[in-house]
C-alpha cells in the first residue's frame, strides 16, 4: 500500500508517521462509497443515499441503550430467544400443525410467514442498507447467517409480529374453540412473544429502530391480508381447475426472477427462494389433498392416543429429512448438464454472485446451500445447543459483512471530509498541526479518564463508563485525521477546482480497507443450480408435509386415523 503523499508543486511528502519510521493506514473511503455507486441503478443508490443517514443517526442511540441495560442474563435470553423468529425453527415446527388438527391455522402461518420472508428479504437486497455500526454496538447472536444480511428491514420483526398479530386475530374469531381465560392467557403470550423478539434485536445490536418498525409493519399489514382475504383464496382456488394453481405458481415464479440483485454477497435471496419454495408445495398439497377423499378425517388426540401422535410426528419428520437428503445431492449432481445445455442456447439467466455452469465441473455433495432447515449432520449441534443454549451465543465487535465493512470505511471517509472542510475557506493557518492534535487528543483523554474514574467510583470494576450517546458516536468510524502541515494552500487542479488536503489516519490500529475486508469471513462459492435446487427441495417439502405424509398416515398400520371419521 502507497503511504506517501503527493505535494500539490510535485514531489512525495512524507506523513507524520513516514517520520517516525511507522507505515501509516490509509483510509480507502473513496472505494467504499464507490462500490455501491457501481453496484446499484443510479435510481436505486440515490434511494440508498437517502435512508443510510437515518442508519448513522440511529446507531448512538442503540449503543447508549445496550450499554445501559447489558447484563450476561439479558445476553443469553435475547440470543435464544432469537431463535423463535428464525426460519429454522419455524420451517420445523410448522409441519406438525398440519398433522396434528390444525391444517387451517397452519396454512395462515405458513402463507405470512412465506411472504413476510420473502419480501423482507426483496427490501433488504433493494436498499442494500447496512446494520447499525459495530462498534459501538455488541452483536449478540447464535446465528454466524444472520450478520451477513443487510438490516433494513427486520425480517426476525416481521415473523414475530407477523405470527402475534395472526393469532390474536384467530383468538378473537367467533369459531374460537378456547375458553375466555385461556383466549387471554395465549394473547398475552402472543404479546409478549411479539415484544421480546422485536426489542431482543435492538438489545443484539443487530437492527436499529427504523428496522423493527418497518419490519413489524409489514408483518402486521401481512397478517391483517391474510386473515381476511386469505381463505377468500383459498376457496377460490379449490372451486377452480388447474389453471388457477397454475397461475398462482407462475406469479411466484416471475416473483423470484424479478428479486432485486444486491449489491454485496448477501443470502436474502437465498431464503426469499427457500419460501417461495414452501409457498408452491403448500399450494400444490392443499389443492390435491382438498379433493381426496381423505380431507374429511378428523383428528382427535385423545382417541389416537400420545404414543400414535408423537409417532405421527417423529415419521414426518424423519420423511422430511430423507426427502432433503436425497433431493438436494440428486440435484446438484445432476442440474449442471442441464444448466450447461441451456447456457450455450443463450437462454441462461444469470444473477450475480452466482458462478454460471459452465465455469465448474462438479459441485461439492456436501455444500451447506441454506441456512433455512439444518443437516442430519447438524442435528447433534442442535441437540447440544437445546441442552446447553449458552454454549452458542457470541459476541462480535467489528465488521462482519461486505456490507458492515463498506458502510465502516464510508463513514470514515464522511468525517475525514467533514474534518477537512473546517478551515477550507479560511486557509490552512486555520487548521490544527498533528502536534496539536496530539496534545488535543492527550488533554481530551486525560479530562476523559477523570470523568470515567469519577462516574465508574472506587469500588466499580468498570474501567469505561459512557454516559450519553454522543460518546458512542465517537466510536462509530474511529481514527483521529490529521492533516498534513507541510501543505501550505489548496492546490487548483486542472478544472480549476480546490484540490483536498493530504490527510491520513493518525491512530495506528485502525484498520485500512483491506486489512477490513482481510478479517471477513469470505464467502463460499455459490453455484448457479443452487436456486432450482432449493426451490425443488423446499417445494417438496411443503407437498410431502399437507399431502403425501398424510396419506403415507393411512397407508401405515397403527398411524391412520380413518377410523375417527364419521360415517
Amino acid at each position: 500500500m502507497n503511504t506517501s503523499h503527493s505535494h500539490p508543486n510535485g514531489g512525495a511528502v512524507p506523513t507524520k508517521a513516514e517520520a517516525e519510521g511507522k507505515e501509516p493506514v490509509i483510509d480507502a473511503g473513496l472505494r467504499s462509497l464507490d462500490h455501491y455507486k457501481r453496484a446499484l441503478p443510479k435510481w436505486r443508490y440515490e434511494l440508498r443515499q437517502r435512508a443510510l443517514p437515518l442508519v448513522r443517526w440511529e446507531t448512538p442511540y442503540l449503543a447508549w441503550l445496550q450499554a445501559t441495560l447489558r447484563s450476561p442474563a439479558l445476553d443469553s435470553y435475547f440470543a435464544i430467544t432469537a431463535n423463535l423468529g428464525t426460519h429454522t425453527f419455524f420451517m420445523i415446527g410448522l409441519p406438525i400443525l398440519f398433522w396434528c388438527g390444525y391444517s387451517s391455522f397452519g396454512k395462515g402461518i405458513v402463507h405470512i410467514l412465506a411472504t413476510g420472508v420473502f419480501f423482507t428479504g426483496f427490501v433488504k437486497d433493494f436498499f442494500s442498507l447496512p446494520r447499525p455500526l459495530s462498534p459501538p454496538l455488541h452483536r449478540i447472536t447464535m446465528s454466524g447467517s444472520a450478520a451477513l444480511e443487510y438490516g433494513f428491514p427486520s425480517t426476525h420483526s416481521a415473523n414475530a409480529v407477523s405470527v402475534a398479530v395472526y393469532a390474536i386475530l384467530c383468538l378473537r374469531s367467533p369459531d374460537n374453540p378456547f375458553q375466555p381465560g385461556t383466549q387471554r392467557t395465549l394473547e398475552a403470550l402472543a404479546y409478549f412473544y411479539a415484544i421480546s423478539i422485536v426489542f431482543g434485536r435492538l438489545y443484539c445490536g443487530m437492527h436499529g429502530f427504523v428496522d423493527v418498525i418497518v419490519g413489524s409493519a409489514m408483518g402486521a399489514v401481512i397478517s391483517l391480508i391474510e386473515f381476511y382475504y386469505g381463505p377468500v383464496l383459498d376457496a377460490y382456488l379449490l372451486a377452480n381447475g388447474w389453471t388457477s394453481l397454475c397461475t398462482m405458481l407462475l406469479v411466484i415464479i416471475i416473483l423470484i426472477r424479478v428479486h432485486p440483485e444486491p449489491a454485496d454477497d448477501c443470502p436474502c435471496f437465498d431464503d426469499s427462494v427457500a419460501f417461495a419454495g414452501v409457498m408452491m408445495g403448500l399450494e400444490i398439497g392443499t389443492w390435491r389433498f382438498g379433493r381426496s377423499t381423505l380431507a374429511d378425517i378428523p383428528f382427535d388426540l385423545y382417541a389416537l392416543g400420545w404414543l400414535v401422535v408423537i409417532s405421527r410426528i417423529l415419521f414426518g419428520v424423519l420423511v422430511i429429512f430423507a426427502w432433503r437428503e436425497v433431493a438436494k445431492p440428486s440435484l446438484l449432481r445432476g442440474l449442471p448438464h442441464l444448466f450447461r445445455l441451456i447456457e450455450r442456447s443463450g437462454l441462461s439467466l444469470p444473477r450475480r454472485f452466482f458462478m454460471p455452469a459452465s465455469e465448474y465441473k462438479n459441485i461439492p455433495l456436501r455444500l451447506r446451500v441454506d441456512n433455512v432447515m439444518p443437516n442430519v449432520s447438524d442435528l447433534p449441534n442442535l441437540i447440544t445447543a437445546v441442552r446447553h443454549p449458552g454454549r452458542g451465543r457470541s459476541v462480535s465487535v467489528g465488521p462482519q459483512s461486505a456490507a458492515d465493512a463498506y458502510e465502516t470505511l464510508a463513514y470514515r471517509e464522511r468525517r475525514r471530509r467533514e474534518s477537512v472542510s473546517v478551515g477550507v475557506g479560511n486557509g490552512l493557518r486555520n487548521r490544527s498541526s498533528v502536534q496539536d492534535i496530539r496534545e488535543q487528543k492527550e488533554q481530551q483523554q486525560q479530562e476523559q479518564q477523570i470523568e470515567e474514574n469519577t462516574a465508574v467510583g472506587s469500588s466499580s470494576s468498570r474501567s469505561v463508563q459512557h454516559n450519553r450517546p454522543s460518546d458512542f458516536e465517537k466510536q462509530m468510524g474511529e481514527g483521529t485525521v490529521v492533516v498534513s502541515p507541510v501543505e501550505m494552500t489548496p492546490a487548483e487542479d486542472v478544472n480549476g477546482e480546490a484540490a483536498e488536503p493530504d490527510v491520513y489516519i493518525g491512530q495506528q490500529d485502525e484498520l485500512g480497507e483491506h486489512e477490513v475486508f482481510s478479517k471477513l469471513v469470505k464467502p463460499r462459492v455459490r453455484y448457479d443450480v443452487e436456486v432450482v435446487t432449493k426451490l425443488v427441495v423446499y417445494c417438496g417439502i411443503g407437498w410431502l408435509a399437507v399431502e403425501i405424509i398424510p396419506l403415507l398416515y393411512e397407508v401405515i398400520p397403527g398411524l391412520g386415523a380413518g377410523h375417527l371419521r364419521v360415517a
